[in-house]
């Protein structure tokens, strides 16, 4: 696990593995690389796909789920 500063806040991150039931959930926060940018907070799931918003910059995208190879720790 890496890491990772935000905010004012500490992430530790896990890695997704969709093998073991590891999937992102509604409200995870999710990023490309452990401690890497953006981090993005799932708002919703809908198939193979995530609608995500930036808090860091307020705005929303839909992303495929297999973009993120992390997340971050409860």
């Amino acid at each position: 696990m890496a890491p990772m500063q935000t905010a004012s806040r500490h992430l530790d991150w896990v890695l997704i593995d969709p093998k073991n039931g590891q999937l992102p959930q509604v409200g995870d926060l999710v990023s490309a690389d452990a401690g890497g940018m953006p981090v993005y907070r799932v708002m919703a799931l809908e198939d193979r796909t995530a609608r995500l918003r930036d808090d860091a910059r307020g705005d929303d995208r839909v992303m495929p789920l297999a973009a993120f190879r992390w997340k971050a720790a409860s």
